[in-house]
């Protein structure tokens, strides 16, 4: 048997952890916070099911960039994104469909 949760989600985003890890941070003003923390944080987007969009950190993606992280739109699932440490969260927004 199976049961139905809801959520407010539009799109998930799913975040390497293990790239995340390995950085140490990377984002946000300081440089010291996590991808999928600038992300949310950025664009106001919460945490949990009652977010409007889901960002979510995963285990190993298995790409493993140096020095970079791995980000998959979960609407456009086909193409994954290396996303530098330090990069504009604006233009990575824009790349995923955030903004």
């Amino acid at each position: 048997m199976t049961q139905l949760v809801a959520s407010n989600w539009g799109n998930a985003v799913l975040v390497c952890g293990k790239c995340s890890k390995k950085l140490g941070g990377g984002f946000g003003p300081k440089g010291k916070t996590s991808l999928a923390k600038a992300l949310r944080k950025a664009f106001g987007l919460g945490k949990g099911r009652k977010a409007e969009i889901g960002v979510v950190e995963t285990k190993c993606l298995g790409v493993c960039p140096g020095g970079a992280v791995t980000v998959v739109n979960g609407a456009q699932a086909r193409e994954w994104l290396i996303v530098k440490k330090g990069a504009d969260l604006d233009e990575v927004a824009r790349e995923l469909g955030l903004s």
